[in-house]
């Protein structure tokens, strides 16, 4: 599960990089519009050489000097062309396993697998991958992909030998040390949208995106436009927690809110680690391997609903490309979480997303209101809906 914790890869900028432990890693990749590219481990004494070879079509491993292949015989697909698609290969010495795959390094993403045979010290022998002409590196993970991710974190206090044996949860301490400070920050009992101060808010809010009248209703059919031609339902707003400290994509604390049938665009995160809670109702995450126009052409690899509670992540390389659905009858409300660790120089201030034409385009997070202003005009527009409520009943 480390493969999610901070500093532990490197930014590839050079042909030939250092693996960060020997025998592992996963190396992460583009290729410049070439119908072959080829990556190659060598071992320290550069006796033993591993290419991996990425077609069209397939992927082929080739040991050498043996000039050995190492063919998956299940694996159809090569490099897919697709826009925003990338690829990674994946050495894990210890279970003797090289993986290759399209988009996020994880086992939903696996396009070869093979197993090195037992009697063959080929992987634990690596040390360095040299990347030929047409790969454009991109990153070097130091842990190997090994297993499906938990999506849901659970704290220490609430994982049980079941949990743990299953892998059916992500400890809070398996967290990058930045996303662990967000979870902090928006996990305990007193952070609920229906506080002492005001058990109705959530009902508030319900009633004013029901009301023609109330602010939420009205707001909503502003952002109509928001991620391209009229898309009614792609809308949702955003309520944020303090300033912009430049340390995020916009405010780092956003709560959204997602009347039934709305979601967001396909869309990334730029990079930073983040969080999610679910406030109120439910909501389904919808997981891709990479942002790609063709949003057709390449299905979501994980669909999973969260429910009031429930904490999701999202890390510099896994989780980052999703969209948000709200597909119950009730109002979802999250709160979102987003912050860059000290590895990123970019401080990317927008989202990328994918609008209804196909068109990548950017989105940069903005602000419908400021919480403690939104809750307090909830409260007037409860207040006044009630007083109205009981002058009729007087009436």
């Amino acid at each position: 599960m480390n493969r999610i914790l901070s500093p532990k890869s490197i930014v590839l900028t050079t042909a030939t990089t250092p693996l960060i432990l020997k025998g592992q890693g996963v190396c992460l990749f583009d290729v410049s519009g070439v119908p072959t590219v080829s990556l190659r481990f060598l071992s320290e004494s550069k006796s033993k050489e591993l290419v991996v070879q990425w077609t069209p079509t397939s992927v082929r491993g080739l040991l050498l000097p043996e000039h050995e292949p190492l063919v998956d015989a299940a694996n159809t697909v090569g490099l897919c062309g697709k826009a925003g698609a990338y690829y990674w290969v994946s050495l894990d010495a210890h279970n003797r396993t090289i993986l290759a795959g399209i988009g996020e390094a994880r086992m939903e993403t696996v396009i070869y697998r093979y197993t090195v045979p037992a009697t063959c010290a080929l992987l634990e022998d690596l040390t360095t991958v040299v990347v030929e002409p047409g790969v454009v590196p991109l990153r070097l993970l130091r842990d190997p992909v090994t297993h499906r991710m938990p999506l849901s974190v659970k704290e220490k206090a609430d994982l049980t030998m079941d949990d743990v044996a299953a892998a059916a949860y992500l400890p809070k301490a398996n967290l990058s040390i930045i996303a662990q400070k967000l979870h902090d920050c928006i996990a305990g009992p007193s952070f609920v949208l229906d506080d002492d101060g005001f058990p109705e808010f959530s009902a508030a809010i319900e009633a004013s995106l029901a009301n023609p009248h109330g602010w939420c209703y009205k707001r909503l059919a502003e952002k109509a436009n928001e991620f391209g031609s009229h898309q009614p339902l792609e809308t949702y707003l955003r309520i944020t927690l303090g300033q912009n400290n430049g340390e995020s994509p916009g405010i780092p604390y956003v709560m959204e809110i997602w009347p039934p049938g709305h979601s967001s665009p396909v869309h990334n995160h730029a990079g930073s680690h983040a969080v999610i809670r679910v406030l109120h109702g439910s909501i389904q995450v919808r997981l891709f391997p990479y942002l790609c126009c063709d949003v057709s052409g390449v299905p979501p690899h994980s669909v999973t609903s969260f429910s009031q509670g429930d904490v999701t992540w999202i890390s510099p390389t896994l989780n980052q490309t999703h969209q948000l659905a709200n597909v119950d009858s009730t109002t979802c409300v999250t709160i979102q979480c987003y912050m860059y660790d000290g590895q990123n120089r970019l401080h990317y201030d927008f989202f990328d997303y994918v609008d209804a034409h196909g068109v990548k385009q950017q989105y940069e997070p903005d602000s419908d209101m400021d919480f403690v202003a939104f809750k307090a005009l909830m409260r007037k527009e409860w207040g006044a809906a009630r007083a109205d409520a009981a002058c009729c009943r007087v009436c």
